[in-house]
């Protein structure tokens, strides 16, 4: 995980040196072959507690896996704070927001689905905006991690199917507990 930290810390001393505004940088990693509707992303974000907020919203199905750093995620679906392990979820067309209040950057690996191929995956749009760091998810992060790191080989089309599933199950496990309530969609 140190080289996570590492590659932040050195584009945070990028965006300082240069004057620079925050932004999410996303690396496309690796992408699914024809009819498999998956890329997987390395996003590294330098914004801070200087840079405002602003509304965007999914293009996809998004699952966001934290490797480092933290940061507020806002949608209608729910609120909560981003933590490395948590899994930032997202429906297309939903707004949301992502603030830094308490510090600067983080880095995300972010798969994206297309809608039919994560509909045919696992059946369902999220309900609740995150899932906390879970143990049961910490396999999946980790192998994620390694693989944005160079550390070991990940089998992407296995992981983004392992991830989809996963996710899907977990969250509609939360969804049905109660454990999110909506709140009024960002600004």
């Amino acid at each position: 995980m140190a080289k996570i930290a590492v590659a932040l810390e050195q584009a945070l001393a990028r965006r300082r040196a240069h004057g620079e505004a925050g932004r999410a940088t996303p690396r496309i990693i690796a992408h699914g072959a024809k009819g498999d509707g998956w890329t997987v992303a390395d996003v590294v974000c330098t914004s801070g507690p200087q840079d405002r907020a602003f509304e965007e919203h999914h293009a996809h199905y998004s699952i966001a896996m934290v490797l480092a750093g933290t940061f507020q995620y806002r949608t209608g679906l729910g609120a909560g704070l981003m933590t490395p392990g948590a899994l930032m979820l997202g429906n297309p067309g939903l707004a949301y927001e992502c603030g830094h209040e308490h510090a600067e950057g983080d880095r995300c690996v972010v798969f994206w689905f297309e809608p039919e191929y994560f509909e045919r995956l696992a059946g369902i749009n999220f309900r609740v905006p995150r899932l906390p760091p879970l143990r049961s998810l910490a396999p999946l992060v980790a192998s994620a991690a390694a693989g944005v790191t160079g550390s070991g080989g990940v089998a992407w089309d296995e992981l983004a199917v392992r991830v989809a599933m996963g996710t899907a199950q977990l969250a509609a496990r939360q969804s049905s507990c109660g454990r999110s309530r909506p709140v009024p969609t960002p600004t």
